[in-house]
């Protein structure tokens, strides 16, 4: 294979990727915990963005539950952004497995 290239294809490919990490900054998932007492919306730069906690979830007496709630939804949302980022990049990357891509 030529170098040249195989240059111009990595470069083609960076130049794709930045656009890809640039779409799914943009892009967010929410998840919820305690059948929707707590919602937590993050960004596809693993950002929380945005929380919304029923006013019955918060009980003074038990503060624990609703850090628990909090966790819990704040932990899923952030997989559903790397599931969608995985999916996303291996889409560009023809479903190769790179190392350090993501």
């Amino acid at each position: 294979m030529n170098m040249n290239k195989m240059m111009k294809q990595v470069q083609k490919m960076q130049g794709q990727m930045a656009k890809m990490q640039d779409e799914l900054a943009k892009k967010t998932m929410e998840a919820s915990a305690g059948g929707g007492m707590v919602t937590v919306t993050a960004n596809g730069k693993q950002e929380i963005v945005d929380i919304k906690i029923d006013p019955d979830a918060v009980d003074p007496e038990d503060v624990e539950m609703l850090e628990d709630l909090i966790l819990a939804a704040s932990n899923e949302a952030m997989r559903k952004v790397q599931d969608m980022t995985q999916k996303e990049m291996g889409k560009l990357t023809g479903g190769m497995n790179i190392p350090g891509l993501f």
